[in-house]
């Protein structure tokens, strides 16, 4: 649904279809993942329709941050576990499969379950790391 009229999460937005909600305010949506990682996995979404985080307004990603450690506590609670990850992709290649901006929570127990997350065998090269951080921080201004 890249582009091809409203995506799933406006519709959920919208009414036009059903879920289990967990918080709305004028600029974001959140409910439970109907695909979960584990117990009280979560999905944080704007209302705002932004296919990638760089295209969200400034306000919607403000709201965004705003809330997210607030829901990630009450999953938390809920869910009875003390580590979680946040999640968020952008684009095909980074595995977004609804384009519209989403970040998940996803509550992490010793089970073994869910994300993992490979390390590099290389690492950094200080060169090529002090390059690229100078070429970021003048994009930045």
């Amino acid at each position: 649904m890249n582009g091809d009229g409203p995506s799933i999460f406006t519709r959920i937005i919208n009414g036009e279809l059903p879920c289990h909600k967990v918080y709305e305010d004028d600029l974001v949506f959140s409910f439970l993942d109907v695909n979960p990682m584990s117990t009280g996995h979560t999905l944080v979404v704007p209302k705002e329709p932004a296919v990638t985080l760089d295209a969200l307004s400034e306000e919607s990603a403000a709201a965004i941050g705003r809330v997210l450690p607030i829901i990630s506590k009450a999953v938390l609670e809920v869910s009875g576990a003390t580590e979680f990850n946040v999640l968020q992709n952008n684009g095909a290649n980074a595995y977004q499969s609804v384009f519209h901006v989403h970040f998940h929570i996803i509550p992490k127990f010793k089970d073994g379950g869910g994300l993992s997350w490979p390390m590099s065998t290389m690492p950094l090269d200080n060169e090529e790391g002090s390059q690229i951080a100078a070429k970021i921080r003048a994009v930045l201004g």
